[in-house]
């Protein structure tokens, strides 16, 4: 009797979420038509999983000085009464929302990287996927009123303190929030609609709708639709309105000596850096998602992470050295501490 060759193969143990892949079909059902994902796999950086554990190091360091620096620009607009303008209050907004951004989806990445916590619920994942675009929408609300205060504050300085009084302010505060939330509202009620019976693992460290609209095996048009008028209605429509205010500023500032014109720039500078660093990852991030037709691509996946992770590290820095009297408040600060730490 001829007995079983021993070839001396070591049997190796199937990945976490190969075994979630599995579950999640049989859940599905062997044809695949019904369906109703109930979680999702976060991958966290595709090609990288071995890395992701040391990878976590510096991106937490990078999300405790995002939120530290945020909530030091706060600490001093509030403590320093001659920073309680309108300039300074939009920026204590945008610090607010950077704040957000990032603990919506660093504490979830850092689990995945560090304990491999890659599965999420259908329903904590929708609720992610809300917060991180209307935030987005709300960051965007906030840097057209800052570029307005801008405007108003050059083009027209005698009339700067009866346009943007403080309850005005206050009401731009809210709308900001307001028509951040109201146009992403419908995004999850779309995606609660869709079936899902391909996969269940997302391409990203978070949940994205760009993402998960790809998972579903029904009709996407409404959501892609629907996503183009926002991008349109919300990004689109305040980069070209920030762009026009920055044209009249323009206008504006060449026609004065050389000395208001490094004053006038001199306050601008930090305002067009924040509406860089925020523009461009996310437009990078949208023309990725639009035409990219590989799910396993590292690319998106860096440039998702960067939109969510470097604005908010970045703003408190450029907006603490370029802005004086926040950069010799800072240092103010430092100054009080030391010699309080003092014997």
């Amino acid at each position: 009797m001829s007995q079983p060759l021993e070839l001396g193969l070591k049997e190796e143990p199937l990945p976490a979420w190969c075994w979630s892949q599995f579950s999640f079909f049989m859940m599905v059902g062997p044809n695949g038509n019904e369906s109703s994902a109930t979680y999702f796999i976060l991958i966290g950086l595709p090609g990288l999983e071995e890395a992701q554990f040391w990878l976590a190091f510096p991106l937490c360091s990078l999300y405790l000085i995002a939120v530290l620096g945020n909530l030091t620009i706060i600490y001093v607009v509030r403590a320093e009464h001659s920073l309680h303008e309108p300039m300074y209050i939009f920026l204590c907004m945008l610090s607010g929302i950077d704040i957000l951004i990032s603990t919506s989806s660093m504490p979830k990445m850092l689990a995945i990287f560090w304990f491999n916590s890659t599965t999420i619920q259908f329903d904590a994942c929708l609720l992610q996927m809300f917060a991180i675009h209307s935030l987005s929408g709300m960051e965007s609300t906030v840097l057209l009123a800052m570029a307005f205060d801008r405007y108003v504050a050059i083009c027209h300085p005698l009339r700067h303190a009866t346009v943007l009084t403080l309850p005005r302010v206050t009401k731009i505060g809210v709308a900001a929030v307001v028509r951040g939330a109201a146009l992403m509202a419908p995004l999850p009620v779309f995606i609660k609609q869709l079936p899902f019976c391909r996969s269940n693992i997302l391409s990203h460290s978070y949940c994205l709708h760009q993402d998960v609209m790809k998972l579903a095996c029904d009709d996407i048009q409404v959501n892609v639709i629907y996503g183009l008028i926002v991008i349109i209605s919300a990004i689109g429509l305040d980069s070209l309105l920030i762009s026009f205010s920055y044209l009249l500023i323009l206008k504006t500032v060449l026609g004065l000596t050389r000395e208001a014109q490094a004053k006038a720039f001199g306050t601008c500078v930090s305002h067009v850096c924040a509406v860089f660093i925020f523009y461009v990852p996310f437009i990078g991030l949208s023309m990725v998602h639009r035409f990219s037709k590989r799910r396993d691509s590292l690319l998106p996946v860096i440039l998702a992470n960067i939109y969510l992770l470097v604005p908010p590290v970045l703003n408190p820095i450029v907006y603490g050295v370029k802005t004086k009297e926040i950069r010799q408040r800072i240092l103010r600060l430092f100054h009080m501490a030391t010699h309080a730490s003092e014997p």
